[in-house]
């Protein structure tokens, strides 16, 4: 059977990734977003097309990452995510930020500009 392939090229959309392509995305990209969420969140529902506008706006940029908690149960259990939706900011494959819950567009966006440079 062929393994998937995740794109990992500059993307004006979220990433879809699963708990064994986590790693490889945020090591490979200088700067990463991960938005942890399930289908029946509906703050996750609420933040979704705000990350989806930041992932156009900031293309080549940040990558923006959707994790779906309730398929890879691995990568929140690492990070001790308790609660949905969280965002998860990587530098350079290190975790600088977090943000649980969910957060009007403008205080999330200035989180994101806040780790560009």
């Amino acid at each position: 059977m062929a393994e998937k392939q995740v794109a990992v090229s500059a993307s004006d959309k979220p990433i879809h990734v699963t708990d064994a392509e986590f790693d490889k995305v945020v090591k490979e990209k200088p700067y990463v977003i991960v938005d942890f969420w399930a289908e029946w969140c509906a703050p996750c529902r609420a933040i979704a097309p705000i990350v989806e506008e930041l992932a156009k706006k900031y293309a080549g940029k940040v990558t923006f990452v959707k994790l779906n908690t309730d398929e890879n149960p691995e990568v929140p259990q690492r990070y001790m995510v308790m609660g949905i939706p969280t965002l998860l900011f990587f530098k350079d494959g290190k975790l600088v930020d977090q943000v649980v819950g969910a957060m009007p567009r403008a205080p999330f966006e200035e989180r994101v500009k806040k780790h560009m440079s």
